[in-house]
């Protein structure tokens, strides 16, 4: 049997709210493909603190990051 016939024949089987959500599930399928072959990381943020090298090594630059997200400016 084709799968496309079986798909078919056991979708008939479904009550129409279970139809609706076998749709559903394709869908998500489909769009989280879609989203996997259009997702190409940027970088870009790299160098944005790059103004502060002369200020702070790695290390401190790395301390001070942290206190700005925590808040603690």
């Amino acid at each position: 049997m084709e799968i496309e016939a079986e798909i078919e024949e056991k979708i008939k089987k479904l009550s129409p709210d279970e139809q609706q959500e076998i749709i559903n599930h394709i869908n998500d399928i489909l769009n989280s493909k879609n989203k996997d072959k259009s997702y190409k990381p940027t970088f870009a943020w790299a160098g944005g603190l790059s103004f502060l090298k002369s200020e702070y090594t790695s290390v401190e630059l790395q301390k001070k990051s942290n206190e700005w997200l925590a808040g603690d400016i």
